[in-house]
């Protein structure tokens, strides 16, 4: 057992609770209230201390691409859509950055296929912190990723071959999911009979669950583009999420009226690039989270390293947002996004007792820094 005594607890359960003390049992969380008894093996006295659920970290590319993005084993770049591929097969469990990550307090992220390609493949979602990826793992996969505007273009319109512009991207997906909706009647006709069932197909398979609504489209998407898988989500009715989304203080209307999954925003502080990655409004989850509209914060890891979390986290707070609301937007949003908040995301008795124990409080005190990790009840960083 490992208590922590004497916190103040965002719990991410619309609760901020004082003095305020949380048991850990084989690896869940079992109790959270004042003055717990409980013969714990570990103790922390966390007075003076915020506490907060682990960070989850909605959009990275951390253990898949090396730090000068050299070696790219998360970007199938030999097909303009790999839709029958998945990130889980290429992540080196034992990267640098998941330790970088465990100090700066992500305890969860997911990891998806660049965005060299139209379809890119399948994300899942692992711990900063394991054994093997086996161990690490919370789900796979959480969403197909796709990518609009420059990057596939770049990729591919200099080597002469589609797509080379914004058209041929539209029309790559919208074939795609045609294809998808196409397999699944032929499937159905079928009844079963081997003999009439289409030829078996991977990548359409990993389709299926897009066109019925279970995994998103995890959509590399800005400023340029964000109506174009506003109208083909309406076309298909799939559910999506707009991942950079710089630019997105330009469509308010269009986005909270979409339905869209989630937007998550990020990075800032790299290069600003002409065009479509010019506007980096990262304010706009300000007004985007005031119409409802599910928010998160991502590095695109390792783009930008894990403590980034919370720097951009602190612009959103700088620009007038509120705190509590800024944090759910590291911890129970980006999981909720990603279909684990089942496991993650939230203090709550049950959950995976995934937490982060902090001197000062992350994205308003910018001293704010991290005193312990813990991933499945288990102390992995101790500063």
């Amino acid at each position: 057992m490992l208590l922590i005594k004497n916190a103040t607890v965002y719990t991410m359960e619309n609760d901020v609770l004082e003095n305020t003390d949380i048991l850990v049992e084989n690896s869940l969380i079992k109790e959270v209230g004042q003055n717990i008894q409980a013969s714990a093996d570990e103790i922390i006295d966390a007075s003076g201390m915020v506490v907060l659920p682990g960070f989850v970290d909605a959009h990275s590319h951390i253990g898949g691409f090396t730090a000068n993005m050299v070696d790219q084993d998360v970007n199938e770049m030999t097909k303009n859509i790999t839709p029958e591929v998945e990130s889980i097969y290429a992540i080196d469990y034992s990267s640098e950055y998941f330790d970088y990550a465990l100090k700066h307090g992500t305890t969860c992220s997911a990891i998806a296929p660049g965005s060299g390609n139209v379809i890119g493949g399948y994300v899942c979602a692992v711990k900063s912190y394991g054994k093997s990826m086996e161990d690490m793992v919370i789900k796979n996969p959480v969403a197909l990723k796709m990518a609009l505007g420059g990057n596939p273009k770049g990729v591919y319109g200099k080597k002469g071959k589609s797509p080379m512009t914004r058209m041929a991207i539209a029309q790559i997906i919208r074939e795609y999911l045609n294809s998808v909706k196409d397999y699944m009647k032929k499937k159905e006709e079928a009844q079963g009979d081997m003999s009439k069932m289409p030829p078996y197909d991977q990548g359409l398979e990993n389709g299926i669950p897009v066109i019925k609504k279970e995994l998103p489209i995890k959509m590399h998407c800005t400023m340029m583009d964000m109506m174009t898988i506003i109208r083909i989500a309406k076309e298909f009715d799939v559910n999506f999420t707009i991942d950079h989304a710089w630019g997105a203080s330009d469509y308010y209307d269009e986005i909270s009226e979409s339905g869209v999954t989630g937007v998550i925003f990020g990075p800032i502080g790299v290069s600003k690039f002409p065009g479509e990655c010019g506007k980096i409004d990262i304010y706009s989850l300000i007004e985007l989270d005031k119409r409802g509209v599910p928010c998160a914060i991502m590095t695109d890891g390792p783009i930008l390293k894990a403590e980034m979390m919370m720097v951009q986290a602190g612009e959103v707070v700088r620009y007038g947002g509120d705190v509590e609301r800024v944090l759910r937007m590291l911890t129970i949003n980006p999981a909720e996004m990603l279909g684990i908040d089942d496991r993650v995301g939230s203090i709550k008795p049950g959950k995976d007792a995934d937490i982060v124990i902090f001197k000062g409080t992350p994205a308003l005190d910018t001293r704010a820094s991290v005193k312990y990790t813990i991933i499945n009840g288990e102390v992995v960083y101790k500063a």
